[in-house]
């Protein structure tokens, strides 16, 4: 069964930039028609889909985001990564790594606070 691990820093100063880690297991990241997504939820509201990276590195984001975001992986480590640049207290969410198809595994979650 395959696992996900967020890790990263809680706490990122405005204008900073949030940098956060899944680590995964129980199956590769590159196996093929695999994707692996960044989910987030803000305080008392809905989850919002951030984007995604597919098993060729190929990525999606979503629009709401403006070019903030960024994600990539490191293959030799099983690990996809998101920068989120530019924040501001209304990024701070939950953040959820999940898999692809169906984002049928998940992360525990992260909570990341955008505080000074």
């Amino acid at each position: 069964q395959v696992q996900l691990q967020e890790s990263g820093p809680g706490l990122v100063k405005p204008s900073q930039t949030l940098s956060l880690t899944c680590t995964v297991s129980g199956g590769s990241i590159t196996t093929s028609y695999y994707a692996w997504s960044w989910i987030r939820q803000p305080p008392g509201k809905g989850l919002e889909w951030m984007g995604v990276i597919a098993y060729d590195g190929s990525t999606y984001y979503s629009p709401s985001l403006k070019s903030r975001a960024s994600i990539s992986r490191d293959t030799s480590k099983n690990q996809f990564s998101l920068q989120l640049s530019s924040v501001t207290p209304e990024d701070t969410a939950v953040y959820y790594c999940a898999s692809d198809p169906g984002l049928a595994y998940w992360g525990q979650g992260t909570q990341v606070t955008v505080s000074s």
